[in-house]
């Protein structure tokens, strides 16, 4: 995998418009949506043809993003997105790191020929499966790192209120509203030039925070009161989800983000981890504070992954067997975590 920078000069050199498809992981988050829909701008305004793919649906309360009506579900529409990804120049991968994240996507992207560029930050990116491309685990979100690649690039000058508010959700959603330890300098350096540019914060604020339904409140109040178990020995908190309690208050796809956060502002909880049942596996998130390294502890019993405090896992375990052998995994763990 070359270096980002060597893919500027073919960015800026190119006179005949290409063919463009951007991914970004499967059920997609605000960093996610954000990061493609921002390239997508950048791009169309660089004169290219370019079509967004979500590996799967998303959840509703990021519709509102500029050019979200434009972004095809593959899972919906894999005829075209097949056909599109198999002409496409060039591939842009966002926020993720290895092709198995875009879920029945993979196989088509992998034998596309089209230049691949990978931009992302979490940790051991699959670089073998991209020609161009940057990883940088210490970076807030692939919304700052798309920042920088437009303006790194030559093309500040590209930014509008319009692609400022895309890049302001990643950055406000995957740093806990500006509260994780990854809200560097740099973070605000870009919030302060995109508040310069006309960017509306406190709108993204109302689409991501003031749009739940009633359900998923209520959802919420459940979880917390009756699926949530707190281990003062471990400094650690956990939710279990069954899948009754999705179908009993009809969650749509976003409606568990976020409840992980929760069980990390217990006071002296250092580890947070929420399981929720779904069909076809248990899907985990965990969350730390300081040094407990939940992208280890994810990679090397719940084959998942992600950052230092943020990562996510899954079984094909049951319920009640995952939850089991994630009490039984925590007794290694309690000098850390003491």
């Amino acid at each position: 995998m070359k270096a980002i920078s060597e893919f500027y000069t073919l960015l800026n050199e190119t006179k005949k418009p290409k063919k463009v498809m951007i991914t970004m992981h499967q059920k997609p988050d605000g960093d996610a949506m954000g990061s493609t829909l921002a390239l997508y701008h950048f791009l169309i305004k660089l004169g290219h043809h370019v079509q967004v793919i979500s590996p799967t649906n998303w959840a509703p309360f990021l519709d509102w993003l500029p050019g979200a009506e434009q972004v095809w579900d593959y899972e919906k529409t894999k005829l075209f997105s097949d056909a599109t990804i198999k002409a496409a120049d060039w591939i842009f991968c966002l926020d993720f790191n290895v092709l198995y994240r875009t879920k029945s996507m993979e196989p088509a992207i992998s034998q596309a020929g089209a230049v691949k560029i990978l931009i992302d930050h979490h940790e051991q990116p699959q670089v073998a499966a991209f020609d161009y491309g940057i990883s940088i685990p210490e970076k807030s979100s692939t919304c700052e790192m798309v920042y920088d690649f437009i303006v790194g690039s030559g093309h500040h000058d590209k930014i509008d209120p319009l692609l400022a508010s895309c890049i302001y959700t990643g950055l406000m959603t995957d740093t806990g509203s500006f509260r994780f330890p990854s809200t560097t300098a740099s973070v605000h350096a870009v919030i302060a030039d995109l508040k310069n540019l006309g960017l509306d914060h406190s709108k993204v604020h109302e689409h991501i925070y003031d749009s739940n339904s009633e359900e998923r409140l209520r959802f919420l109040g459940h979880s917390l009161l009756k699926r949530m178990e707190v281990l003062y020995e471990y400094n650690t908190a956990i939710m279990t989800i069954p899948k009754a309690d999705l179908l009993t208050f009809h969650t749509k796809t976003g409606d568990t983000e976020g409840l992980v956060n929760y069980l990390l502002s217990i006071d002296g909880i250092k580890f947070g981890a929420i399981v929720i049942d779904r069909d076809e596996e248990r899907k985990w998130s965990f969350r730390s504070k300081g040094d407990f390294d939940v992208n280890q502890f994810a990679r090397q019993h719940f084959n998942g992954g992600g950052h230092k405090n943020a990562a996510g896992g899954n079984t094909p375990d049951s319920l009640t067997e995952t939850v089991q052998k994630f009490k039984k995994v925590l007794l290694d763990y309690k000098s850390a975590l003491s």
